[in-house]
């Protein structure tokens, strides 16, 4: 399993039970960089982490760059190497943004713990590309591109609405439901059993269709220019952002890129109202004014109610 550290080993993507919405979100983020990242919610237990380095170890070949909760500016930013500065020497210390934008993605788990100010900071280099650091006698301007995935347990504290909206997607770790939850363990038994097997067809086949979900994705980022945005598509997005009360527009603007993302997934030549639908819990859970004030991320039913017509008639 190519860029997997010695003794560790992670089920292949393509062998994840469930959780459809956290991987259509990943993807659509893969796709299209620009929707600024997935907050995944959810409580210990449900595989956020394994699915998000799963998913890296399959698009980008190694495990993400991984931030510690007790991670300072200095870490993050970057700042001046504290063993050449005491020896009078002045040698400049990439930060794990650098990092991330070397290796694709940088993973945030527990986001909702980290400092305030140190979340903004990922946020705006993110949404901008450019890292901009001036302090110290350190002053520096960096183009940085990156995925970025985000994990919390509502349970632990809730983000500042602010930071919540600087998210592009946000998508709730589902329970799984019986049948699911066999297959899991079944898939897991599997695993476990086949990676101390030597050479596995198991392993070789998961590692194949990997492969296949991978050029899948790389296919649909070359297709993405050219998908077009029907002006009808955008009415029913403006529609349903204010059925929903969103706060704000970034959500529409997401929902689009999203949509779009999507249907350079399905291979078609223009964004239809179902991408649309499909995008749109994901882009504006997050944003209704009951979540940005601590309320549920669920996406219910009488949600989808509220603009389940505008998609009928459209």
């Amino acid at each position: 399993m190519s860029g997997t550290p010695p003794g560790v080993w992670i089920l292949p993507y393509s062998r994840i039970v469930g959780q459809d919405d956290l991987k259509l979100a990943l993807e659509l983020n893969h796709v299209q960089p620009r929707i600024g990242g997935v907050l995944i919610a959810g409580q210990r237990g449900t595989a956020k982490s394994t699915i998000v380095r799963a998913f890296a170890l399959m698009a980008e070949g190694e495990l993400p760059v991984t931030l510690p909760i007790n991670a300072t500016e200095d870490r993050v930013v970057g700042g001046w190497w504290l063993d050449a500065l005491m020896r009078g020497e002045t040698r400049e210390q990439p930060g794990l943004l650098e990092e991330a934008h070397d290796k694709g993605l940088l993973y945030v788990d527990e986001v909702n713990l980290l400092e305030d100010h140190v979340v903004n900071i990922i946020l705006d280099v993110v949404s901008t590309g450019v890292l901009s650091v001036q302090r110290e006698g350190l002053a520096t301007a960096k183009q940085l591109a990156f995925g970025l995935v985000g994990t919390m347990n509502p349970e632990e504290g809730g983000l500042r609405p602010q930071l919540l909206d600087r998210f592009g997607l946000m998508v709730s770790a589902a329970d799984l439901d019986t049948g699911a939850r066999r297959r899991m363990l079944r898939t897991v038994l599997d695993f476990e059993a086949e990676r101390t097997r030597g050479p596995s067809e198991w392993l070789a086949e998961a590692l194949r269709d990997n492969t296949a979900v991978l050029d899948r994705l790389v296919a649909a980022r070359q297709r993405l220019p050219r998908v077009e945005v029907p002006d009808g598509v955008l009415s029913l997005c403006a529609e349903a952002a204010g059925r929903l009360d969103a706060v704000g527009q970034r959500g529409e603007i997401v929902a689009i890129q999203a949509a779009r993302a999507l249907a350079a997934l399905d291979g078609v030549a223009e964004v239809e109202p179902r991408h649309l639908l499909r995008a749109i819990p994901l882009a504006l859970r997050h944003r209704r004014p009951e979540s940005a004030h601590g309320g549920t991320f669920d996406w219910r039913l009488d949600d989808h109610a509220l603009i389940k017509d505008l998609f009928e008639s459209g």
